[in-house]
This record gives structure tokens, sequence and C-alpha cells, in this order.
């Protein structure tokens, strides 16, 4: 029941993202700037846990590496993920976010010669399927090209992540492994907002404490509480539990943001959790460990 409890609230504080970054950008700080504030206010919070700890911080040269490349994935996660919210909306854009699964098990069968499960194919099938029907407006088929795009590229960028972490062999704790991402994550944002002449100056100390209780739900206490639960239950159901993700976020949008809750939208997000679930399923069926 612990592990269970753990993996939702590790997908119902992901799934809060519209309620922090939608009210920050209405008010126009820039997005690398509040990204910049979140990941490195999050990193320094898992640093006090991980000095509390007493775990070494030590990396070397290899580590550095693929600790510069999951910075860059996870990165390029959230920025796509804030572009997808442009151009189409949160509750579509983190719906589509959710295919990253089955996205994982084609890059593993193109690149590392895993078998594409018959089930797989069928997930992928269903859930391009659900990614159509969100793109339907009233009875028309209106396909929001770059809406649709930068969503799909935050959950490659995200898979990519999932799959260096499984295949680098890195010996680095979960929370280890998590604080450099969130360093190099945060130097990348930082590295946007001075490139292009986006002021880091907060307009006030009202704004700073939100970003830091965004940083400290959405980032801190998600990724705990999914490293636990994955640790108790197991990754197959922590992952199916990620469900809740979408669901939170277009509750949210709808309740709050005032975001048309649509037929098609109710549809789009079932048959894409459909998809993903029955690729989880089918996964852990193929492996013995999880």
């Amino acid at each position: 029941m612990k592990g269970y409890v753990l993996a939702v609230v590790g997908a119902v504080s992901y799934g809060l993202i519209p309620l922090f970054i939608l009210p920050l950008k209405s008010i126009n700080f820039p997005l690398e700037s509040t990204l910049f504030y979140r990941f490195s206010m999050a990193a320094l919070m898992l640093l006090i846990y991980i000095c509390y700890t007493k775990e070494s911080l030590k990396i070397n040269a290899k580590e550095l590496l693929y600790f510069v490349i999951l910075g860059l994935m996870f990165a390029g996660s959230s920025e796509f993920l804030f572009l997808g919210y442009d151009h189409s909306s949160p509750g579509i854009a983190s719906t589509i976010l959710f295919v990253y699964p089955v996205i994982v098990a084609i890059i593993m069968a193109a690149f590392f010669r895993e078998k594409l499960a018959r089930f797989t194919i069928i997930s992928l099938i269903v859930t391009t399927f659900g990614v159509s029907i969100l793109s339907l407006k009233g009875e028309t088929l209106e396909f929001n090209f770059l809406g649709v795009l930068y969503s799909v590229l935050s959950a490659i960028c995200y898979a990519v992540y999932i799959v260096v972490v499984n295949k680098s062999k890195l010996r680095a704790s979960g929370f280890k492994l998590t604080f450099y991402s969130l360093v190099f994550t945060a130097m990348y944002f930082l590295f946007q907002a001075l490139s292009s002449d986006n002021s880091l100056a907060y307009p006030s100390g009202d704004v700073l404490l939100e970003i830091a209780i965004f940083a400290l739900v959405t980032t801190v206490i998600s990724m705990t509480a999914l490293v636990y639960a994955i640790q108790s239950i197991g990754s197959t159901p922590a992952s199916i539990m990620g469900a809740l993700e979408p669901v939170v976020a277009v509750g949210i949008s709808v309740i709050l943001f005032h975001e048309e809750m649509t037929l098609t939208l109710v549809l789009g997000i079932v048959v894409i959790l459909c998809g993903v679930i029955i690729n989880i399923v089918a996964d852990s069926k193929k492996s013995p460990v999880h």
C-alpha cells in the first residue's frame, strides 16, 4: 500500500505542472529564467538531502559525460513540453508526453536489437490513433502540427533519458543521478536565458517562492516518490500509476484555466492511456525482474 500511495503522490505531483507554470507565464516571466530557477532550486534541495545522507558526490569523466547528456535530455523534454503547452494545450501536451514508454520500446528495438513485441506494435497503433483523436476539432481533423510535434519531441527526449539511465550502467544512486541531471539541466536554461538576453531578476519574493514550491512539488517530491515507489512495488505498477499524470494535468487545465473539456479530448486521453498501459503490461510479462 505504501508503494502504491507513493506512486500516486509522484504521478499527481508531476501532473500539477500546469498549476505552477501557467500563472508564471501569464505574468510574462521568461520561461528560460523560470526553468533555471526551478531546476537549480530542486538541485539545491536534493544536495541538502545528499549531504544529510553523507553520500559521496565524486564522479569520473565517463560519469560526467553521461550526466551532461542526461541533463540535456531532461532540459529538452521540459522545454518542448512547455512549447507544446503554447501551441496546443497543457492537457493535450501532457497526454502526448505520456507515450514515452512506447518510444522507449521503439528505441530499444531500433538501437539495441530488442525484439519489438506484438503488443508493443498494437500499443504504438493505439497511441497513434489517440494522438490523432486529440487533433480533432468538431467533425474535422485540424492537425496542430507544432503542438503535436513539440509534445512528441518532449516524449522522445524523456525516452532517451530513460534509455541512457538503463544502458549507461552508472553506479550512482537515484538521488545522485537526479541531482547531477538537474544541475546540468539548470545550466542549460541558464545559458538559454543569458544568450537570449532574458533577465534573471525575479519580479517579487512571491514569484520566487512560487518557483521554489514549483521545484519542490513537481521535481523533488515527484522524483523522490517515484524512486521509492519503484523500490517498493516495481517499475511496472509504478509506471501504470503514472497514468494519473496527464489526468491531473487535464483536470487542472479544465477546472482552473478553463480549457474546454470536449468529447475528443476525453476520448483521446483514454485511448492513449490504454495504448501505453498495454505496452507497460506486455513489457512486464517479457521481463522477469522489475
